[in-house]
């Protein structure tokens, strides 16, 4: 499935969109598999604490290199749709590789991608976004992510800290959701979200015996500079990967990658 306009028109009114299918499924039991048996991944990884005190386990890295995973993120499909997106020159932020186990998968609590981008790490504005495939299934069973529809229009919420996670104000989340709907974005292995980085979204606890594993990565405007972040890539235009994931080398994360160690 392609990003067309019609998908592009339903992100800016409603802050998110789903493209089925935008992933192939050998494409998926390709990434899914790397990350399965990657030693670095798993090794790179680290929990982050819900309020009830449930963990998510993900790895975080900034910079690309010749990885399948870095080559994910530079896909030609993924980088022209964040350029429509952003009227301008994509740049990778940080891809995060999300892993909720069953039963012990934490919640993430209500937040904006742009409420914690703006106070920590220097972003002026909000020309931002992140991009979601889904590498199992992802249901309300499991935790699949919610988005409060057209969210991205109430501008930067305040947000401060719910356990070991960012959150936003809880007074404005809940107004929020007595005027605008609430939807639970289920989807199956290559379905793909794309989401503004101000829209209200959250996830609960995976209490099934189901895991729910995506790839989450961040794209930036080239000319929005941080003044505080120090990576480059958040500011250097992607090259993109115009070949066939499925016809190349399977090479894994390197042990030096530019990882977030907590």
């Amino acid at each position: 499935m392609k990003f067309t306009n019609e998908h592009l028109e339903t992100y800016h009114r409603d802050g998110y969109v789903v493209v089925r299918n935008f992933f192939s499924q050998p494409e998926i039991d390709l990434l899914y598999g790397i990350a399965l048996g990657d030693e670095v991944m798993s090794k790179k990884s680290y929990d982050r604490t819900d309020a009830s005190g449930l963990k998510t386990k993900l790895a975080l890295w900034y910079s690309l290199d010749d990885s399948t995973y870095s080559k994910f993120a530079r896909s030609e499909r993924i980088v022209d749709a964040v350029e429509k997106i952003l009227e301008g020159k994509a740049c990778h932020y940080h891809s995060k590789l999300m892993q909720k186990e069953p039963k012990t998968g934490g919640a993430w609590e209500w937040h904006q991608d742009y409420g914690y981008w703006y106070k920590n790490n220097g972003f002026l504005f909000p020309d931002m976004l992140s991009v979601l495939t889904a590498l199992t299934p992802s249901t309300q069973e499991n935790g699949c992510l919610q988005m409060i529809r057209g969210s991205h229009r109430m501008g930067r919420v305040e947000h401060g800290f719910s356990g070991e996670q960012v959150g936003a104000d809880m007074e404005k989340v809940n107004e929020a959701l007595k005027r605008m709907p609430l939807d639970y974005l289920e989807m199956q292995p290559g379905d793909t979200a794309f989401f503004h980085c101000n829209t209200l979204h959250a996830s609960a606890a995976n209490l099934s015996d189901k895991s729910r594993w995506s790839i989450i990565t961040a794209y930036n405007r080239a000319d929005n500079i941080p003044y505080k972040d120090v990576h480059a890539c958040s500011y250097t235009p992607i090259e993109s990967f115009t070949g066939n994931l499925l016809t190349e080398q399977k090479i894994s994360m390197s042990d030096d990658a530019d990882f977030l160690i907590k």
